[in-house]
């Protein structure tokens, strides 16, 4: 299946990595980063409530912050985390040994308008939707 056909792929919100490098993170590399992330610079575990099973899940993300905003660069589309997280109205990003709670999450599209934004995240909204939440 192709990128443009992925179910991960949004209006505003492109797919931009390949569906094969995706398999592999989620079955691979994200159990690994889980375990090491609070130990890594510049990698957080963002924990979100299911949708439909309202269970915990956690998941490795690389966030950027300015202030009280935190962006996140959706290279993936808008995946499942995402589609939680903005059906609850907020989770947990934990940062090494501390923890944040984010609330008002919302989307700026590919292209969109990312004034106020981290500068990596400026940068690649460009081409990827960015998910970006205020920090409580």
């Amino acid at each position: 299946m192709a990128a443009k056909d992925h179910p991960n792929n949004a209006p505003g919100v492109p797919m931009v990595y390949p569906p094969a490098f995706e398999r592999l993170q989620i079955k691979y590399m994200n159990p690994v980063v889980k375990r090491i992330a609070r130990f890594m610079p510049g990698v957080a575990t963002i924990r979100h409530r299911g949708r439909k099973s309202n269970r915990i899940y956690e998941t490795p993300v690389t966030p950027f912050r300015k202030g009280n905003t935190l962006a996140i660069v959706l290279g993936h589309g808008k995946t499942d985390w995402v589609k939680n997280v903005l059906a609850a109205g907020g989770a947990e990003v934990v940062f090494g040994s501390r923890t944040v709670h984010i609330t008002n999450p919302r989307i700026v599209p590919a292209g969109g308008d990312a004034e106020g934004l981290p500068f990596p995240a400026r940068l690649q909204s460009r081409k990827m939707g960015v998910f970006v939440a205020d920090v409580d």
